[in-house]
């Protein structure tokens, strides 16, 4: 009596695993892109996690170092806060990034899926231009700061202050990249795989 059942289930199970050797994701309607450029951008957006975790142990040391200096030797010093600040705005920076790319940014998916195909396609590449619009806005005015406050010495580490903006600019950069391979992937009906797949 179970047999149907079974063969069914065998069945659903044989396409699930042909698709997901093909490259196609079951659970995804589009299949993954694979061009250069998205090969690119996944790399990137790799590193920039990589890069994101040790900021984040740096800002862990720098903490243990800020505690053990106050109440084990009662001397902190004056570097550990200034560095644990510089790192979060980096660990921000190549969050917010990877955030863009692997679609971890607030949405309204929901109403977007209640729209027609066409006009579905048309809203998701008018978000993800806003969305490059906005990091080229972070790319000129993370410059603009950069440039005027380069000269400028931050006192507790002595390196220039202008380093706190190059984040903006190196976030920027990321987000009109990741913004221009969700676009392209939309246009070639494909889907951008997340960095962590």
């Amino acid at each position: 009596m179970s047999t149907p059942h079974i063969s069914a289930t065998a069945a659903a199970t044989t396409a699930a695993v042909s698709s997901v050797a093909l490259g196609v994701d079951p659970e995804h309607e589009r299949p993954p892109a694979r061009h250069a450029y998205s090969r690119l951008c996944g790399l990137l957006s790799k590193a920039s996690l990589i890069i994101a975790i040790f900021c984040l142990i740096g800002i862990i040391l720098s903490v243990q170092i800020q505690v053990v200096g106050r109440y084990v030797f009662n001397d902190t010093p004056t570097w550990a806060e200034a560095l644990a600040l510089q790192l979060v705005l980096y660990v921000t920076a190549f969050g917010v990034a990877v955030g863009v790319r692997d679609a971890g940014h607030i949405g309204l998916d929901s109403i977007v899926s209640l729209l027609p195909e066409s006009m579905r396609l048309k809203l998701e590449i008018l978000i993800h231009l806003l969305v490059a619009l906005f990091g080229g806005i972070m790319v000129q005015s993370g410059m603009l700061w950069t440039r005027l406050k380069w000269d400028e010495l931050d006192p507790m580490l002595g390196l220039p202050v202008g380093i706190d903006y190059l984040s903006l600019v190196i976030a920027g950069v990321l987000i009109v990249m990741f913004s221009i391979e969700h676009i392209v992937a939309l246009l070639r009906d494909e889907e951008v795989v997340p960095s962590w797949y």
